[in-house]
């Protein structure tokens, strides 16, 4: 069974929870990081523990819900392994899988409807990555390791 994470702020808590429970109708496994109510609180909390758990494969796919969804794609976007992509609409949902190989989508819950989301999350799922042209840009994502010094050695 594929398991998804999710996480949202408190903008994005009542799509969040309605996603959940679409996703698990949908018979994923759904990891839930909350937040766990529409109190207000930072969306940092809540990406940085969904973006470890898609790096470490504790889930396959990531979906992350804040107001406006930048503050949640940027912070999830400073982790290496991260690929997230916001979305507006199912065919960039469908892009940021064939083109950059996303593999967390945010939404922006304030702009959009709890059906657009699902129709960007079909699309999102049911895209694969097209690998070619792509794949050598997609290598050139994560930032290159800086080499050490003598004096940092």
């Amino acid at each position: 069974m594929t398991k998804i994470g999710i996480a949202s702020d408190h903008a994005g808590y009542e799509m969040k929870e309605f996603l959940v429970g679409y996703l698990g109708a949908m018979g994923y496994e759904v990891l839930d990081f909350g937040t766990d109510s529409p109190e207000s609180v930072d969306y940092p909390d809540f990406a940085h523990p969904l973006a470890e758990a898609v790096e470490q494969g504790e889930v396959t796919w990531g979906v992350g819900l804040c107001g406006s969804g930048e503050g949640m794609a940027m912070t999830l976007n400073k982790h290496q392994g991260i690929r997230a992509g916001l979305c507006w609409d199912p065919e960039i949902a469908t892009l940021i899988r064939r083109h950059n190989n996303a593999n967390v989508i945010v939404f922006p819950a304030r702009f959009i409807t709890n059906d657009e989301a699902v129709q960007m999350l079909d699309a999102f799922f049911a895209a694969e990555f097209e690998g070619g042209r792509h794949e050598r840009r997609v290598a050139k994502i994560p930032v290159p390791a800086k080499e050490q010094t003598p004096a940092e050695k």
